[in-house]
């Protein structure tokens, strides 16, 4: 909460309450609210929040610890840890004696493994004691809480969350795999009173040290819960292999076999959560909820993990399982779970909310949420496509074959009969438009690129006849004349092709009511406020080329207000030859001089961080002006050198000149570097900088074959 915002935002509740939710897990923790006793504790945050939730219409479902071991004076593996859990339960019962729902302790078994079996987590153990032992302290205060709790609220009920995992397996490892599928259960399993001598997993606990009247403790004290909260991800579901060598060395561990995600090895793709809910049903017969559903991933693959979930939820249902709700976690997104928050990296996954703006900003999840919320049928395009975990580019070894027959999945088929529509891309032969079509690609995005014969975006005919034909959702102009210092003896050419052509096209998007995204440019701007533009900056273009574009701004917004208009420079990327970071990395590795300007201060952008942004905000709907690229202000000469020494080149090859010293040059702002008040959503330059040259390694070692994997570090699907 520090980091994302919230615990100092009250105005997150209204956002939250407009997504049409009628519940929500929320956090009224032990170890913030109360780590020095409960005489201590203090209230005020819960006593403004959990009020103005019950106001707005959603019942907040209180969660009291949540992948942690409470204050400092206790921990998993404290006998303790559960009464003086269960005396806090039940003081904030009484402070709140109307709240309804429950999650004392957030995945018991889950965090039982990442404290106690794994070591990731605090008190780091890595032994089946310690597991059992984690495992049982939480299960043993969800009671003693839900006791607690009882006694001020008799109807409170419990919402028990963990993780709903599956593996596979090769015939050699059916053992493991075997185990695996009866440890997921076993909190669920101790909170039903489900455990005796005749469990399949009781001489595990008592060969691991448990002694019996421990675990038999529930079967005299079980608390089953109201709702069985399952939680789901694209790591849920697991593959193991005795045949180590075939898979990256991260995934293959002491034991000497792989596990690995199934979606990265399985020839065919299992049926995701349909028959693991199923299952669930038929084990407790307990009512159920999917309370965890994300996925750290583009946009349209976002959109179309929840729906497949929201489809499987309902089919679920229809066969006659209790389903009660499809919960999106989390609505703000959440940091360095790529690491499992070992490390504070910053890495940021965006949820409904995006925060890297000034305030959190909706994205197309929200608004798919919103017409999941109220029975609309959901409008995405995107949602057109199969996911990252259905494509054949997600293997990381060779695609294992398995005998499982997958049938066709809810979320394909509510979609089978809607026709496929496309972006239309401008532009095919530009280093824009192919990298639109590249990364479209990619992420299974429809598209469609035009050269000028099949569209010309001068001539409204034309443009007509290729959205009659094609039938799109978006245009993406990512065309126009961009040879800036020849503008200043083609005036005429420059302004049909920046200005008259996009205002052309902003006027057919008005019309069929498309979306459309059309590029900008810093050299609208003079140079002359010495730091960093943002979006609503005054312009005063130098030169004709910022004069067209500036021109095709005031003109495409005027007619279309809906249209996303990025203003961008000093473009860099691993697929063309003309940029001037290649230009550079040619010179420098062939032993020759480069001469760049030392007086302009530009922003770098990488053409794959910008094209994935721009493709998340097109699918976002948002719209004006944005400015994007990699963030820093440098000199040509500055960028030179980072990206020589980067590389492992002579930076002394590396000339500098005053803009002056370059013949035929057209009038250029001497600091034209932009900067957001919108939104920061791009990596640093020299997080940019270090993948394009991995990017284009790849490129030379595959002989230009896609790299999308080289941007897998920020933009990719796990």
């Amino acid at each position: 909460m520090d980091q994302n915002g919230h615990g100092k935002r009250l105005s997150d509740l209204d956002r939250f309450a407009a997504l049409g939710i009628n519940a929500i897990r929320y956090p009224v923790l032990w170890e913030l609210t109360a780590p020095d006793g409960i005489e201590n504790a203090d209230w005020s945050w819960a006593d403004e929040r959990l009020p103005a939730l019950r106001d707005l219409g959603v019942k907040p479902i209180v969660g009291l610890v949540h992948h942690g071991s409470g204050p400092r004076h206790t921990s998993l593996v404290d006998p303790e840890f559960a009464p003086k859990l269960a005396e806090y339960a039940g003081a904030v019962a009484r402070r709140f004696p109307w709240v309804e729902y429950y999650t004392p302790v957030n995945e018991p078994c889950t965090t039982a493994r990442f404290c106690g079996l794994y070591g990731l987590w605090y008190p780091h153990g890595k032994s089946d004691l310690t597991f059992l032992q984690a495992l049982i302290n939480q299960c043993k205060a969800v009671v003693l809480s839900m006791r607690a709790i009882r006694e001020v609220n008799p109807n409170a009920k419990l919402v028990q969350t963990d993780d709903l995992g599956k593996t596979y397996s090769t015939p050699e490892l059916a053992e493991w795999a075997d185990f695996y599928n009866e440890r997921r259960w076993l909190a669920w399993d101790l909170l039903c009173g489900m455990i005796d001598e005749d469990h399949k997993l009781w001489q595990y606990f008592l060969k691991s040290g448990i002694p019996a009247e421990d675990v038999l403790w529930f079967r005299a004290n079980p608390c089953p819960p109201d709702v069985v909260g399952l939680n789901y991800y694209i790591t849920s579901e697991r593959w193991l292999d005795h045949r180590g060598d075939r898979y990256p060395a991260r995934y293959v561990g002491e034991h000497g076999f792989a596990d690995i995600e199934t979606a990265r090895a399985l020839a065919t793709p299992t049926p995701g959560i349909g028959p693991l809910l199923e299952e669930t049903w038929e084990r407790y017969s307990l009512p159920m909820a999917v309370t965890e559903a994300h996925i750290d991933a583009n946009r349209e693959d976002q959109l179309r993990w929840l729906h497949e979930v929201w489809n499987a939820a309902h089919d679920v249902r229809r066969k006659g399982g209790d389903m009660r709700a499809v919960t999106v976690w989390s609505l703000l997104g959440s940091y360095d779970w790529n690491c499992l928050v070992t490390e504070c990296r910053g890495y940021y996954e965006n949820g409904a909310y995006d925060l890297r703006s000034p305030e959190p900003r909706p994205t197309a999840l929200a608004q798919l949420m919103q017409e999941l919320a109220t029975g609309r049928a959901p409008s995405s395009p995107v949602l057109q496509g199969l996911g990252w975990w259905r494509r054949p580019g997600r293997f990381l070894c060779p695609p294992v074959a398995t005998s499982a027959t997958v049938a066709a999945l809810p979320a394909e088929r509510n979609l089978a009969h809607r026709p496929v529509q496309p972006i239309l891309i401008s532009g095919a032969t530009g280093t824009l438009g192919s990298a639109f079509a590249r990364i479209c690609e990619e992420r299974n995005l429809a598209f469609r690129v035009l050269t000028r014969q099949e569209m010309d975006i001068c001539d409204p005919a034309s443009v007509e006849a290729a959205i009659q034909r094609y039938r799109p959702w978006a245009i993406i102009n990512a065309g126009g004349y961009v040879r800036v210092h020849d503008a200043e003896r083609d005036s005429d050419r420059c302004l049909r092709e920046n200005a008259h052509g996009p205002v052309v096209l902003a006027t057919a998007c008005v019309r069929h009511s498309l979306r459309l995204l059309s590029f900008s440019s810093d050299l609208v701007f003079d140079g002359t406020k010495g730091s960093a533009y943002v979006e609503s900056d005054p312009v005063a273009p130098l030169n004709v080329y910022g004069q067209s574009k500036a021109e095709a701004e005031r003109r495409v917004l005027a007619v279309n207000p809906q249209t996303l208009m990025v203003r961008t420079s000093a473009f860099f990327g691993p697929w063309d030859q003309h940029n001037f970071v290649t230009l550079v990395l040619q010179a420098l590795a062939a032993g020759r001089p480069f001469t760049a300007a030392s007086d302009l201060i530009v922003s770098p952008t990488y053409v794959p961080d910008l094209v994935q942004t721009c493709l998340d905000l097109l699918i976002d709907q948002e719209s004006g002006i944005w400015h994007l690229s990699n963030g820093e202000p440098v000199a040509w000469t500055e960028l030179a050198r980072r990206v020589a020494a980067m590389a492992g080149l002579d930076e002394k090859l590396i000339e500098a000149q005053p803009a002056t010293a370059f013949e035929g040059q057209a009038p250029q702002p001497r600091y034209s570097a932009l900067d957001s008040e919108r939104g920061k959503l791009m990596p640093s330059l020299d997080d940019a900088l270090q993948r394009y040259l991995q990017a284009v390694q790849e490129v030379q070692r595959e002989g230009d074959t896609h790299v999308g994997a080289a941007q897998a570090a920020h933009y990719g699907s796990s």
